[in-house]
């Protein structure tokens, strides 16, 4: 099996690597910023929270609160970006198994993963993931629930102001709640193709 993927993969990489060049991105149009006005002057975390929770996302401020809901979900085995540890290690107890390489040879046993935002949008309650800022994408989309550690600097009020911010990085992924699909007879189910809990730590 591992022959064929190498093979496959060797295929796709052969193919583009001769496309150096990139297509550019498209215009995007800042006044259809529409809700500017309606937010204007609302303090960006708070409303980040308030518009997590429309989407069935949660979003927390202190690390000991993060701990208890992880607790109480019995969600006590778990990744975390290295570089974020030193901060939360003193708030995590004993009963925790905490990893800092994610093995995606034992990606089912993973119940949480903590990896670092890229930003995050108040306006929709968007988490924005890249590959410059998230420690492992898999981390991050593999594990039932995630945690994205946002900073508040890097909270924008709406999509276009995340647009012009968003850099060079081509693999962006933008998680507004919690994976959800409706293919099947239209019945809403969360948790289908990513976390099926999206945590903001705002730190």
């Amino acid at each position: 099996m591992t022959d064929d993927r190498e093979a496959i993969l060797s295929r796709v990489r052969g193919a583009l690597a001769p496309l150096r060049e990139r297509a550019p991105r498209p215009a995007y149009d800042s006044d259809l910023a529409v809700m500017r006005g309606l937010i204007s002057g609302r303090d960006l975390a708070e409303l980040l929270a308030e518009r997590m929770k429309r989407v069935s996302g949660l979003a927390l401020t202190d690390p000991v609160a993060l701990v208890a809901h992880l607790r109480a979900g019995k969600w006590l085995h778990g990744y975390c970006d290295p570089g974020l540890w030193p901060t939360l290690a003193p708030h995590f107890g004993p009963d925790f198994t905490v990893e800092h390489v994610f093995d995606r040879q034992r990606v089912d046993e993973y119940a949480f993963g903590i990896t670092r935002a890229a930003g995050a949008i108040a306006e929709s309650g968007t988490i924005i993931l890249d590959d410059g800022s998230t420690s492992s994408r898999l981390g991050a989309l593999a594990p039932w629930v995630h945690v994205a550690a946002v900073s508040r600097a890097t909270i924008f009020a709406d999509v276009p102001q995340a647009v012009a911010a968003l850099g060079t990085d081509r693999n962006v992924v933008w998680c507004t709640g919690p994976s959800k699909t409706a293919d099947v007879e239209g019945i809403l189910i969360e948790g289908v193709h990513g976390p099926g809990e999206q945590i903001a730590l705002i730190i």
